[in-house]
């Protein structure tokens, strides 16, 4: 793990919500924004606005657990003036200028299991990526505390071997200027 240089990994600094339920796409709100702006009530009125005239709501669950797909997310950062980008995965890492960029927030494979038995259903859970004070942290909301990626180096290493497993997307979430300039992408 390699980290910037001078900056010392401070976990106290780190803003990391736990799952709980389904909720995963509003932890990684939550965790790429670094405070509380989300819960799972204003996910579901969210949904509501998306499709005002749907009985059975196509983005979350049908049990009302969670398990929001990506339109909720974009809603939300789209509420807070922020703006999100699909990263193209045939693109090579390094053309990521991820000075310009908030935060990551993954969408990865993820195994379902009852106690001790794997399933053969898959499921897709969200995770985030963000800086703070100078080093990269994973802030799953399944690990029990955030994960040091340390500098660029390390969150590049992590997306590499994350996109290499396949059925990973990752989404960038950037400000709106950053996204119509699309300075998000480095050209050199």
């Amino acid at each position: 793990m390699s980290q910037a240089p001078g900056a010392q990994p401070n976990l106290s600094s780190v803003y990391h919500e736990r799952q709980r339920l389904e909720l995963c796409a509003v932890h990684a709100l939550n965790n790429v924004l670094q405070q509380q702006l989300f819960s799972q009530e204003a996910a579901d009125e969210i949904c509501k606005r998306l499709a005002p005239d749907s009985r059975l709501n196509p983005h979350r669950s049908l049990l009302g657990t969670g398990n929001y797909d990506v339109n909720v997310i974009m809603a939300a950062l789209q509420g807070l003036g922020l703006a999100t980008v699909w990263w193209d995965r045939r693109r090579p890492l390094s053309q990521l200028a991820l000075p310009q960029v908030l935060g990551l927030i993954l969408n990865l494979p993820s195994p379902m299991s009852l106690g001790l038995l794997s399933l053969p259903v898959r499921r897709r859970h969200w995770v985030a990526l963000r800086q703070v004070d100078g080093i990269y942290y994973n802030l799953d909301s399944k690990l029990r505390a955030p994960e040091v990626l340390g500098d660029e180096d390390g969150v590049r290493a992590f997306l590499a071997a994350a996109l290499a497993q396949g059925l990973c997307e990752v989404l960038l979430v950037v400000t709106k200027e950053v996204e119509e300039k699309g300075c998000w992408l480095r050209t050199d």
